[in-house]
């Protein structure tokens, strides 16, 4: 099959792949459709690992996918040849504690697509486990679908931040990640969220999401943008998801006492953190790795149309020109937020 190769750091090849895989009885093989871009993409493009996770030999990439069933193992009962449908990239140890415990996500022998050595899904066809393939909606898009995967990052963080009706959130970071926890904090319930980055572009774009309030931390203060509209007494919720210092100590300042710092954004590195800013207003901090649980959740919200994703699909190239779209997303516009490949 022809798919796009990470050979070695900053070099790409769209070629012929042979991937071993078999159809088991409760597996589905999907044609793929469209996949987009994320940002540890780009990171094993660029830089060759992240973390503990170094690719050693050629590897596919991409892990936001939609796609159509082509095939189905003899027990699968919830699809059938034709249904348009998204997978769920983090397959875990089914009989693994953390599985059993609930939290898959943790899974210590989770296999993720394109997290060496697991190939990723840049590719015609894979084959995947009914249990982690999810039909479409009738009205969600292929486009649309393939976004359900950074989507259920912005939901799991949603959820693990308790989200109260009525309660007001600050998204640290005007990326996918960033746009995406906006509207997942919207439809969790938040009446109101503010949004920062430096690209007026980007805020721009997250200003028509809804009840966002964009706040460029190049021009102002972010602190003092938030205790204005809430009286002095800070945001219920804050989502970093940059993870910088500067970015962190900013949402600690922006907090309620007794309020949230939701931690989703990953540094490149250990950075320094402001231990009594956070215990003086006894701030709850949760830390966010992928997400569990949320697809089904996910494609109810963008099938019934409370979350709309398809402003963020900014930049779409053809499967024949997908080096190229790995280049422009290394370097993009700053208008650009997703950057999908449509097979």
């Amino acid at each position: 099959m022809k798919a796009l190769v990470l050979e070695k750091v900053g070099q790409l090849a769209l070629r012929e792949i042979e991937i071993e895989e078999s159809l088991g009885p409760r597996d589905v093989r999907v044609d793929i459709r469209v996949v987009g871009i994320c940002g540890s993409d780009v990171h094993y493009y660029q830089h060759g690992s992240i973390g503990p996770f170094v690719v050693e030999e050629p590897m596919v990439l991409g892990h936001e996918a939609a796609g159509v069933v082509a095939e189905v193992g003899k027990d699968v009962r919830s699809l059938k040849v034709g249904d348009r449908v998204c997978m769920e990239p983090g397959i875990p140890n089914l009989e693994g504690r953390a599985t059993r415990l609930g939290m898959y996500n943790l899974d210590p022998d989770v296999r993720f697509w394109a997290t060496p050595p697991v190939h990723g899904c840049l590719r015609d066809s894979v084959v995947h486990p009914e249990a982690f393939t999810f039909k479409l909606p009738d009205p969600v898009s292929f486009a649309e679908g393939a976004m359900v995967e950074p989507l259920a990052v912005g939901m799991h963080a949603a959820n693990k931040a308790r989200i109260k009706p009525g309660d007001v959130a600050v998204v640290l970071g005007a990326g996918p990640i960033g746009m995406l926890t906006a509207l997942s904090a919207l439809a969790g319930g938040c009446s109101r969220v503010f949004i920062s980055d430096i690209q007026d572009a980007k805020l721009e774009i997250a200003a028509k999401l809804g009840s966002v309030v964009p706040v460029n931390v190049s021009s102002q203060s972010l602190t003092e943008t938030v205790l204005e509209a809430t009286a002095g007494w800070g945001a219920d919720i804050v989502f970093d998801a940059v993870g910088v210092p500067n970015a962190l100590s900013q949402g600690v300042e922006a907090l309620r006492p007794g309020g949230c710092l939701a931690l989703i954004g990953m540094p490149g590195k250990a950075i320094p953190f402001d231990v009594v800013a956070a215990q003086v207003k006894e701030v709850r901090i949760e830390t966010v790795f992928r997400y569990a649980h949320v697809y089904p959740r996910a494609l109810e919200l963008l099938g019934s149309g409370a979350i709309e994703v398809a402003p963020l699909i900014t930049d779409r190239y053809p499967f024949s020109e997908a080096v190229e779209a790995f280049d422009y997303a290394c370097k993009p516009e700053p208008r650009s937020v997703k950057v999908q490949i449509e097979l």
